[in-house]
This record gives C-alpha cells, structure tokens and sequence, in this order.
C-alpha cells in the first residue's frame, strides 16, 4: 500500500488547494496530486524571457481589509489563519468598458465615481441605477456579515438560523431572483441593460437574465468594499501561498502526479490511481476536476455518468500572451479592460474581448522597459479541433487569429502590433492539454431559470467523494473557487470530528 493519508486531493486548483490547507491546517493530513509542475491550474502563472504571465485569472477579489466584508475577504481570512502573508497591490479601477456607441465607463473602485459615471450617461435612469445598485449592496450587506461555511452542514445552518434568521429568510429569497429580471424592475434604458449584461459576462459568461443575483451581488458590490487588490507576483502568487500553508501544517503536494482515476469499493471513494499506476488511500477524496471529467473520465461506472447536457458548458478562451515595448503603454492606462465592437454579437464566440497589463501594477513581471498585454477571448474547442498540427495549419490558424485580435486591440493602445517583442499563443486546445478540463471549458453554467442552490453543492452521489471548483457553487471565478474550497473543507472537517474554527 502506498502512502496514505486522511484526505485526496485531485488537482491543485485554487478550490481544492483551499480545501486541503483548511484542513490539513485543522490536523486532518492530505495529499494534493497536480499533473503539471506547479500548482494553480487557471490561477497560475508561468515564465517566458524574463516575463511572469499569469494564465487566466488577474481580476482578484477577496484580499481587502475591511472587517465587516469578512465572507467576501476569503483570501485574507484563509492566509491570516494559515500564518501567511500575501502582498497585494491595490487597482482603482476594476475594468474599464469601451462599448458600442462610444460609450466607455471605467467600474472605479470609489462607489460614487462610478455612479456618477453612468449618472452622466443615463441622466433620465439616475433612480432607477441609485436602486438597483442598493439591491446588490443589500445582497452584500448579508453575506458580509454572515460566516462562510457549507450549505450541506445542518449544524452550520441551524446555527445561522439561529443567531441570523432574518437576515437567512432575506438571502434565501434573493436567491430565487435574478441580476437582469432584478435590473428590469428599475431600469428601462436599453443600452443601460446592455451595460449590466456586459457587467455579468465580464465574470459569469452569461447575459444579466441568467446571472443569479446573488452571485452579482457578491462581485458587483463588493469591488466597491474590498475592491479589486492584485497579488505582488502575479496570479501564481495565490497558488504559491496556499501549498505554502499545506506543507507548513505538514501537507503534501506531489507535482508530476496525474490522477488517472477515482478507487471505488462498493459505491464508496478509497482512494486514487496515478498515470504510472500506483495507487494511493484515502478516507475522502476531494476531486477539483470538473463534473465532466470526475464522472466521465476518472471514474468508469457508467451509473455515475454526467450527461454533457445537464448544464450549459461554458466556453474555453482563445490567450495572447505579450511582451511589449513599455512605450506602447500611455500614462493613466487602467490595467482591466474590455472591449464590445457591437452588441448583436458580444456573448458570441470572441465577440468581447478582454485585455489586461498587470505591470502597470507590478513591473517586477517584465524585464526592465517592458510590459506585458494579456488579451483574450471566447473560443470553442470544436473549431480548433479542425486545424492539421503537422501540415503547420492549427500554427498558421492561430497566427492569424492572434492578429485579427492584436487589431481589435489596437482600438484602444495604438501601436500595439510594432510593439510586440514576444507572443505565446493558447487556445481552447491548450487549456484542455494542460488543465485536464473537458474540453477546455470554463466550466458548467447555470440554465436560465434555474436558481443558484441548483448548482452541484460539495457532496456528490458517490460516499466520501467530494467536489470543489467551478463546477460547485457558487461558480466560475477565483472568489467563487475559494468559497467552494471553504465550504467543501467546512463539511469534510465536520465529518471528522473536527470542525473548522470560524476565519476571521
């Protein structure tokens, strides 16, 4: 028998790494199992010449001080209990928005700025945004004040019940309501709905209409509390910092190491099969994968499959990685941006397009003089697939679509295309090679209509297989993962007699 501990971890993705530091942190030993050579899947960051670049994520809730924003300050609640310090610098501006019409508003971190901002744009809607704007705050004010923890755990539940019970029947009824049908209720402007779908498909992938308005609540309101802090190091450092805890408390991360399969005895978990075949123990298994890969590839039983039409599945991401000329990057340039050319097409494959330049934040990511452009967009796995790799057409096919998006941005920093001096191109392909994510998906999402409590919670049907990421809720986005890490190791440690001690 190999190596045995109390808890499995597969993968090491920001939810399951959240898991496995809460609870080796509260003496229930784990071992983590990532396929790659460092930790973080969509939350890491890699090196070319000189250059950090992170792999997906760089707008980071979740790391402010405020006290009374505790549910939604994970990350400095998680690393004050681990005994880790993760430095953080922070970002007036959440994203920038260059929409049709010319109409550009940057989401500022000061509440009033930015509602000014669209005051001036929707003069004749200045009640309508001033209301629904407090309904995210009131969602925020809730969940602010309420301890973070799993919504299948009867004693966490009984004890909000308890101590919160107005506040409980006030979040539980926001959770059958939507951000767009909320939005509609106080606000008629077309473009001004247009704006709040953009405002969900920035995160969520997904129109107003379909963005649970809780989850909206969370991200929307909270950029103005906590706001939008970026760690010194870039997006790895999050990763860094948790495997930090776990092996501090004396946890173990085993890079290298692909989980090939779930180990099921009669219906239960026990354990894990690796690449090169060796198996390993355990009383739970936390899988970080998504429902797609848990239950269609690592574990066989054809009982357990997931039917691919049971949620929607996100899209992947079509990534440029830059390195540029500083000089490309004028004075006063925001770091978060996003671009809409028209909005017949902006939830469509690459219809909106995400820019970033995180050294205008930490240069320490780029050589002296440079600066890194992180664009991307939605793509889909099926039309890669098409592209010969030894003919040279899947390198000619992503060359070309690199520029096509290199001249989108140029709408916004001029000068762009001269200025490039490294490209690292990844498309939905790649996220599938490296992330072990069906079909390099950003996960599953949420059917219109449904409701957030309809997301698969940290139990799954199998006994002591547990689930943390994007495929649980609350859903896509680093904040998201990392309350799902904390919800999953909140159940698990119950079940073990231990409970976790609030984070505060």
């Amino acid at each position: 028998m190999n190596e045995t501990a109390d808890v499995i971890v597969i993968g090491s993705g920001i939810g399951g790494l959240t898991a496995a530091a809460l609870l080796q942190e509260r003496g229930i030993s784990t071992i983590v199992f990532e396929k790659n050579s460092y930790p973080g899947g969509s939350c890491s960051s890699f090196q070319r010449e000189g250059y950090c670049f992170d792999a997906g994520a760089s707008v980071f809730y979740g790391f402010g001080e405020n006290s009374k924003s505790g549910t939604l300050n994970l990350h400095t609640r998680i690393f004050r209990k681990l005994g880790i310090e993760v430095p953080t610098i922070h970002d007036p501006v959440q994203i920038h928005f260059h929409l049709p019409n010319g109409f550009e508003i940057p989401a500022y971190f000061d509440r009033h700025s930015f509602m000014e901002a669209l005051a001036v744009r929707f003069p004749h809607e200045t009640d309508g945004i001033r209301k629904f704007y407090k309904e995210l705050e009131e969602v925020y004010d809730i969940l602010s004040s309420l301890p973070a923890g799993s919504l299948e755990d009867l004693v966490h539940l009984a004890s909000l019940g308890v101590n919160s019970p107005a506040k409980v029947f006030a979040l539980a009824v926001k959770t059958f309501r939507s951000m767009g049908k909320t939005a509609r209720k106080y606000i008629q402007d077309e473009e001004l709905l247009k704006f709040i779908d953009i405002e969900a498909y920035s995160w969520a992938l997904q129109d107003a209409i379909s963005t649970p308005l809780v989850n909206a609540g969370i991200c929307l309101a909270d950029r103005h509390y906590g706001g939008i802090n970026y760690p010194v190091g870039g997006s790895g450092a999050i990763p860094r910092a948790l495997c930090k805890g776990i092996e501090n408390s004396g946890g173990k991360i085993h890079y290298k190491s692909e989980v090939t399969s779930i180990l099921l005895d009669n219906g239960e978990a026990k354990g894990v099969r690796l690449a090169d075949g060796k198996e390993y123990f355990a009383k739970a298994v936390i899988s970080n994968a998504t429902v797609w890969d848990t239950f269609n590839c690592l574990i066989t039983d054809a009982r357990y499959k997931v039917d691919e039409n049971k949620f929607l599945t996100a899209p992947s991401w079509f990534q440029l990685y830059l390195g540029v000329d500083a000089s490309v990057i004028p004075d006063g340039f925001n770091v978060h941006h996003i671009l809409v050319d028209d909005w017949a097409d902006y939830n469509q494959s690459g219809g909106t397009l995400y820019f970033s330049a995180p050294t205008i934040l930490d240069p320490t990511l780029a050589p002296p003089g440079k600066h890194i452009v992180h664009a991307f967009v939605t793509a889909e796995v099926e039309h890669w697939q098409q592209y010969s790799r030894k003919t040279g057409e899947y390198g000619n096919a992503k060359e070309a679509y690199a520029a096509s998006i290199i001249t989108r941005t140029e709408r916004i920093l001029p000068g762009l295309s001269k200025a490039i001096e490294l490209k690292v191109l990844a498309t939905p392909l790649t996220h599938e090679r490296y992330l072990n994510r069906f079909k390099g998906s950003y996960g599953p999402l949420l059917k219109p209509g449904q409701n957030i409590l309809q997301k698969p919670q940290n139990r799954t049907h199998i006994k002591n297989l547990y689930a943390a990421g994007d495929s649980t809720f609350p859903g896509q986005g680093v904040i998201a993962v990392t309350y799902s890490g904390v919800s999953c190791a909140s159940y698990i440690a119950r079940q073990f007699g231990k409970p976790l001690d609030e984070l505060k």
